[in-house]
């Protein structure tokens, strides 16, 4: 776990001098991810940034940066603030949430059948520092037939999903093998969020 300096003041302590927590996200599954572990945030207040790529940016470092500049965002949040980032990767390309039908149905068809990485970072902001945690999963889909690709997208599910696939989902029957953290894959690594947290106080509830 890396820990940068950031020019921010402390944290809001909440009851027992535990910080508050702020999720920087919109995910529905982060929040759901949290709750496994016994972790309802005392806010969640989305980062609005530019997620788009620099020109030969390498994955894990887009990855990383991305979930480093969500924290950096909310940094006058009243809380300690917890961000991440997941993407989606088959060979050097990086495939993000998909703009529309046909380009989701673009994606499957390039994953179908292969191996590719899902990276996902983690950063918390608290007490002037940022602590941060990549994790990188791999996955190999199984051939995906036309008919299956199109009844996927036909689903909606692919919608605000990296690399046009939820494995929480229905897609959760075209993977054929997995290395890696599933929670990781789904939008948070839990073993590695838990360890992170604690370390600054906060614990999930029996």
């Amino acid at each position: 776990m890396t820990e940068q300096t950031q020019p921010r003041a402390d944290a809001a302590a909440g009851a027992f001098g535990v910080p508050r927590l702020v999720l920087g996200s919109a995910s529905p599954r982060r929040l759901e991810l949290l709750a496994q572990i016994g972790i309802v945030p005392d806010q969640v207040l989305p980062a609005d940034i530019d997620e788009t790529p620099h020109r030969a940016e390498d994955a894990r470092h887009y990855t990383a940066r991305m979930a480093r500049e969500k924290a950096q965002a909310l940094t006058g949040a009243d809380g300690a603030v917890l961000c991440a980032d997941t993407s989606v990767v088959a060979g050097r390309r990086i495939l993000g949430k998909p703009e529309d039908a046909d380009e989701a149905r673009a994606f499957l068809r390039l994953l179908s059948g292969r191996r590719h990485r899902v990276l996902t970072s983690v950063a918390l902001a608290h007490g002037g520092r940022l602590h941060e945690r990549l994790v990188e999963t791999t996955i190999r889909l199984r051939p995906l037939s036309p008919t299956e690709i199109e009844g996927y997208v036909a689903s909606g599910e692919w919608q605000g999903k990296a690399g046009g696939y939820g494995i929480q989902g229905r897609a959760g029957a075209f993977v054929a093998w997995m290395q890696g953290s599933y929670s990781a894959v789904v939008g948070l690594p839990l073993a590695e969020t838990a360890t992170m947290l604690a370390h600054i106080g906060i614990r999930g509830k029996p």
